[in-house]
């Protein structure tokens, strides 16, 4: 991490006042990624702890439902107005304070006594993330010269990942060793003095980062983008378990609408010279608006892969919350390896190297569709372990990539905006895919015992994967455009 970017440019430090020694790189960096792995853990590690949860708690399936979703939701409805309020009042503050709240709900979700005190607890989670999250990609593009920028994007491209990877692996850990008795609670109380160690270091390596204006939020705005989000995404993630009863449909379509609606009110609010919490003129930009729609379809496929394959591997497999995890290994150290070798291959081949590894990515899910198809409960670990491999190796360079271009040409003072619809984007698309298909995996699946019908159910998941990696495919040649009108900062 030590070489991952050149010190802070010269407008960080005047941000600081000159009145202390400005951190070096890697400080910032190691800071930044250590908000970005905590939360990509605990977005994920509650799939591994679910039958723990059940048992432990007496959590109904809908209420695991709510565990497992409520995190993302509100991570995802609140993810824009947290870019925003950083690029009001400044990213470290709000990533300091993110981060100090998320260390508190972390505790309520230890502490929950019943299933609705840890949905609750689970929601504030998700609201803390969105004020945090936002701001690691904003300090990043406000911060770091564009020709330091891909080494720290590279970095946060590893960092999210094996988050996510880690919260399979070390979840399945941390509940097999069942610390002090503590059972499934332990995979957040770990999160406490982590939390409270970095938001203690936070305001004296960050730099300020942001105007800091203390322009008043757009009240609108925000609640708009966050009721519109949880409009849609609480029926798709409940739709399948209550069997898509009216109100389902109807909060989908209000979702819509209501969306529609907050962007027109977004748009006519800046044509006045106000302060909207969504900045439309950010979409006019080819390559955000390309990033965008690629980084929502890798993380349909991506979120709801992982999350099928738990099933699959604790359902269908048998195997052990922590055999499980186990098996997510290679996916996780190819990805690393992979990320971190990514921008000396784009470097050398250019937008062929982004291909290549799409290409990859979707081989590899092919083969592993063939091979449960084929084998059902039967298939080797083995197997399922080279494929997860060479997916790794794919995902390692395309997701960085996808985060580069899609924040090319943000101007600085649009960082948090920017980087929060970004991960908007990213963190509906994760919750949205693994709603949609967890429904079409349990709906193939029936009611017939895991061994049998999860095989079948997998084949399907993975089959929508598979068209959504397909859909980045087909966005590369408009990033082929892109990198040739702006090849100094591809």
């Amino acid at each position: 991490m030590t070489n991952a970017a050149s010190p802070p440019s010269a407008r960080s430090r005047e941000a600081d006042g000159g009145s202390r020694r400005t951190p070096s790189a890697a400080a910032v960096l190691t800071v930044l990624l250590a908000g970005t792995f905590i939360a990509q853990f605990d977005f994920f590690v509650v799939n591994v702890a679910a039958p723990s949860l059940k048992a432990g708690l007496g959590a109904s399936a809908t209420a695991l439902e709510l565990i497992v979703g409520g995190y993302a939701f509100a991570l995802a409805s609140g993810m824009i107005t947290g870019g925003r309020l950083g690029d009001l009042y400044g990213h470290r503050r709000l990533f300091t304070i993110g981060m100090a709240g998320f260390g508190l709900a972390s505790l309520l979700c230890g502490i929950a006594a019943s299933p609705g005190q840890l949905v609750a607890a689970r929601l504030f989670q998700g609201f803390t993330a969105a004020l945090l999250a936002p701001q690691v990609l904003a300090t990043i593009t406000a911060t770091f010269a564009p020709a330091e920028r891909p080494r720290a994007i590279a970095a946060y491209g590893v960092t999210a990942g094996i988050g996510s990877i880690a919260g399979q692996l070390l979840g399945g850990l941390l509940l097999d060793a069942d610390i002090a008795g503590l059972g499934w609670r332990v995979i957040f109380l770990v999160n406490v003095p982590v939390c409270a160690a970095i938001a203690l270091v936070a305001p004296r390596v960050l730099p300020r980062g942001g105007p800091g204006t203390g322009t008043k939020i757009d009240p609108v705005g925000a609640a708009g983008i966050s009721a519109s989000l949880a409009l849609i995404l609480v029926p798709l993630a409940l739709g399948h378990s209550s069997g898509w009863p009216m109100w389902t449909w109807l909060s989908l379509a209000g979702g819509v609408v209501l969306g529609a609606l907050t962007l027109w009110w977004e748009r006519a609010l800046g044509v006045r010279g106000g302060s909207p919490v969504l900045d439309v003129s950010l979409f006019r930009g080819s390559s955000f608006r390309a990033g965008l729609v690629a980084s929502a379809a890798f993380y349909i496929y991506f979120g709801s892969f992982i999350f099928t394959l738990t099933l699959l591997l604790q359902g269908g497999l048998s195997l052990s919350p922590v055999e499980a995890g186990l098996t997510f290994t290679p996916l996780g150290l190819s990805y690393m390896v992979s990320a971190m070798a990514g921008k000396r291959l784009m470097a050398r081949y250019g937008m062929n190297a982004l291909i290549g590894a799409a290409a990859v990515t979707a081989i590899s899910l092919l083969a592993l569709l063939l091979r449960v198809r084929s084998a059902g409960a039967d298939t080797e670990i083995v197997w399922i372990c080279v494929c997860l491999c060479l997916v790794g190796l794919g995902n390692g360079v395309v997701l960085p990539s996808l985060i580069g271009v899609a924040l090319l040409r943000v101007p600085p003072e649009q960082a948090g905006m920017a980087s929060g619809a970004l991960a908007t984007s990213q963190q509906f698309a994760s919750s949205a895919g693994i709603a949609a298909v967890g429904a079409v995996f349990f709906a193939v699946a029936g009611d017939r015992k895991p061994d049998a019908g999860y095989s079948e159910a997998m084949v399907a998941g993975t089959s929508v994967c598979l068209a959504m990696v397909l859909v980045v495919m087909g966005m590369m040649g408009l990033f082929r455009r892109i990198a040739a009108q702006e090849p100094a900062e591809a």
